[in-house]
């Protein structure tokens, strides 16, 4: 967790622990707990301990025992929201990375987004800003409340799909396998299916067996049926794969550690901390904009200068293909040891003098901050 000395020094006594080696012994004078989704936090973990609040630095909570919680009248939070622009950064940096796809959205084409939670809402208000056509599809909300509103079907038709639900398997729309063999045989095999939300919302053997007829969908995916033992053969066939990794960046670390901190504050009733400028200064802020770039070229310096896929692509290739690593170990190694990336959301970006009024207007869409060459 980043920034949880920093943010919580103020309140007392921080103690670090490996969060998959985090046993009963160690909590039996906690007032607080906060975990990441590697610690399972259950009944044989909390039993006769002290803890009086559990805070998880992730959206999902599926390795939380909320009922047990509940019951013993111990406190929750989570951080929804937290990594949903890393997410999105993830998203473009993919789109930009594959060959024709910016382009195709920007003259005209049609980006499909299923599910309308933070990732998908934030995806959808980037779209808006670059002027991107999007549908949405999210048959658990209510019609009004889902912009440009569409079926799985209308998105299955789309240039670029991105799949962001959350994963359920509760009727009458279970995300799990919501992407099976008989909409695989929908999508063109030229349009770009991007899963960076669960495994198990796409039929990953359906979908190998689609890439093995050689029919497409081109494919970036960034989770996996089986975590962390993924299929070999499944990357090879993709674009791009990755580790899980999406919503990594530094800036989405810090954002839940904070979350936390504002929920513990609340929780206890402590009076107001002290600012943690310690984390806020370790993220990276300051960019330079190369001269003469036309809007595309613009866009796609952006998704890359702060990420680039491929790179998280070849070092996932390498470790899953050397024989004298085994896969599951390989995969969660790279989660585990991920290097430091940012968002360009809240960079100072300096323009050149020359610059047009558009690459002020891209630039902000991004929500970055503008700045000036020698200012």
């Amino acid at each position: 967790m980043r920034g949880v000395e920093a943010y919580f020094a103020p309140l007392g006594s921080v103690q670090l622990a490996e969060g998959r080696q985090i046993k009963n012994s160690d909590l039996r004078n906690v007032d607080a707990l906060l975990v990441r989704s590697v610690t399972n936090v259950n009944q044989s973990l909390l039993e006769n301990t002290a803890v009086k609040f559990v805070g998880t630095a992730t959206s999902g909570f599926d390795h939380i025992d909320r009922g047990y919680l509940t019951d013993h009248n111990i406190g929750f939070s989570h951080a929804p929201g937290a990594n949903a622009n890393s997410v999105v950064e993830y998203v473009f940096a993919a789109i930009s990375a594959v060959e024709g796809k910016l382009e195709s959205l920007l003259s005209g084409g049609t980006l499909g987004v299923i599910g309308y939670g933070n990732v998908g809402r934030a995806l959808v208000r980037l779209c808006n800003g670059l002027g991107i056509s999007v549908k949405v599809h999210d048959p658990w909300l209510e019609e009004t409340s889902v912009p440009s509103r569409a079926s799985l079907g209308e998105i299955l038709g789309c240039e670029v799909i991105a799949i962001h639900p959350s994963l359920t398997r509760e009727k009458p729309w279970p995300s799990y396998h919501l992407i099976g063999k008989a909409e695989l045989e929908s999508i063109s095999r030229d349009a770009l299916l991007i899963n960076a939300s669960r495994g198990e919302v796409v039929d990953n053997t359906a979908l190998l067996n689609r890439l093995r007829s050689g029919e497409g969908p081109l494919c970036v995916l960034d989770v996996w049926e089986g975590e962390p033992e993924i299929s070999i053969e499944l990357l090879q066939l993709a674009e791009f794969g990755t580790a899980h990794i999406a919503g990594y960046s530094m800036n989405s670390k810090f954002l839940a550690t904070k979350m936390l901190r504002d929920a513990i504050n609340t929780h206890f009733k402590l009076d107001e901390l002290k600012r943690a400028s310690q984390a806020a200064s370790q993220l990276e802020t300051q960019l330079e904009v190369p001269p003469n770039l036309k809007s595309v070229d613009l866009l796609r310096w952006a998704f890359s200068v702060r990420y680039d896929i491929r790179k998280d692509d070849q070092l996932l290739r390498n470790t899953v293909l050397d024989p004298n690593t085994i896969v599951a170990d390989g995969f969660d190694r790279l989660r585990n040891s991920y290097r430091s990336r940012f968002e360009m959301r809240d960079s100072i970006v300096h323009l050149h003098p020359q610059a047009v009024q558009d690459q002020s207007h891209l630039l902000m869409s991004l929500g970055c901050q503008i700045g000036r060459v020698g200012a």
